[in-house]
């Protein structure tokens, strides 16, 4: 008997000391996941999911009453946006007929434009300002990315094609 607990104790010791491999918070794993992500094609089909994850910490911050945090993640939502659609114009000249990734950035701008509306009217307007910044910047560039994938609005000129340089 006296050995039983002797070897638990030792289990339990070794587990302490060593450290347990607990799995991964998907969360974590998936951001971890995007930050690594370097074709910007990849990245923005991952587009959607990351909005989902970045609203869902700004949703906690903001039932927290920490306002400084949700508009620190929902700049970072911006920045991390911007940044793909700059990666995704370098890369593709011509997103009318390669619209891959195109279409998940726009939606997923899409999706944070509307939650961005929620949470702007549900704030006083001191509060809000700094996600009224986010939003116009958000706006924007799917304003960006709809000229992208439809070049030929009517009555408008077709813009000069891009150049890969």
């Amino acid at each position: 008997m006296f050995q039983f607990f002797h070897i638990t104790g030792v289990l339990l010791a070794a587990t302490f000391l060593f450290g347990v491999q607990t799995p991964q918070d998907p969360a974590a794993k998936f951001r971890s996941r995007f930050a690594r992500e370097s074709d910007p094609l990849r990245k923005a089909r991952l587009m959607p999911q990351y909005g989902d994850l970045q609203f869902q910490q700004i949703q906690i911050a903001l039932d927290d009453g920490n306002i400084a945090q949700a508009v620190v993640d929902a700049r970072n939502f911006r920045d991390q946006a911007r940044s793909c659609a700059q990666e995704l114009d370098a890369k593709e000249p011509d997103p009318e007929k390669h619209p891959g990734g195109f279409k998940q950035l726009q939606i997923s701008l899409r999706q944070s434009l509307r939650r961005l509306e929620d949470i702007i009217v549900r704030l006083n307007t001191d509060d809000n300002k700094p996600f009224i910044e986010v939003r116009k910047d958000l706006e924007e560039l799917d304003r960006h990315l709809v000229r992208e994938l439809f070049p030929r609005q009517p009555g408008g000129e077709m813009p000069p094609p891009k150049t890969k340089g």
